[in-house]
């Protein structure tokens, strides 16, 4: 696994040993990347189910100001932090280590804000759901933010399922697939 563009182009990634952590394939990695890198200059990035942090480290190496890494895993986040030094991009960034939905609210608490919501949990367990519905009641969200979810080609995401989320787009691969949601504004 390596970092594709950016300033960190083609430096190789540490992964997770075992089962743990599904790292997202290089070629959906670019493919995602693609759709969104000419809005990413500036942006903060909150990378959910971060694993070995290939995606946020994406984000920032093309040009995101500053990514938050939420992981609960001690050694995957350990991975991820030698990753961020690695690509020298620690500095314009943060991790978690601690569970998604109590990661959100420790956020929303401390007022942040982010322009992309990148998640990747674990497939089939309901968990995309689950944090969307508290995506969408929170205020983590900048305006036009883009949330993206990765999922199993089964996983159902439909607008009838939030308040303010609404799907942009979905995007199918092989084996899996990315979901675009954008909050529309409220009342």
């Amino acid at each position: 696994m390596r970092v594709i563009s950016g300033k960190a182009r083609s430096l190789r990634l540490k992964t997770v040993e075992g089962m743990d952590t599904r790292p997202t394939q290089d070629r959906i990695k670019e493919t995602l990347f693609n759709m969104i890198q000419h809005e990413l200059a500036g942006k903060d990035f909150l990378d959910l189910f971060a694993g070995s942090g290939a995606i946020g480290i994406e984000a920032l190496s093309r040009g995101c100001k500053h990514a938050v890494f939420v992981e609960n895993n001690k050694k995957a986040a350990s991975c991820i932090q030698d990753n961020l030094v690695h690509t020298k991009l620690a500095d314009e960034a943060q991790i978690l280590v601690t569970d998604v939905i109590s990661a959100l609210r420790k956020l929303g608490s401390e007022g942040r804000k982010f322009d992309y919501i990148f998640m990747d949990p674990p497939y089939d367990r309901g968990m995309e759901n689950a944090v969307l519905n508290e995506l969408d009641h929170s205020d983590l969200l900048k305006e036009n933010a883009l949330v993206i979810a990765e999922s199993s080609l089964q996983t159902e995401i439909q607008d009838e399922m939030f308040e303010y989320l609404k799907v942009l787009k979905i995007k199918e691969y092989k084996t899996n697939k990315h979901t675009f949601l954008q909050k529309v504004q409220e009342g």
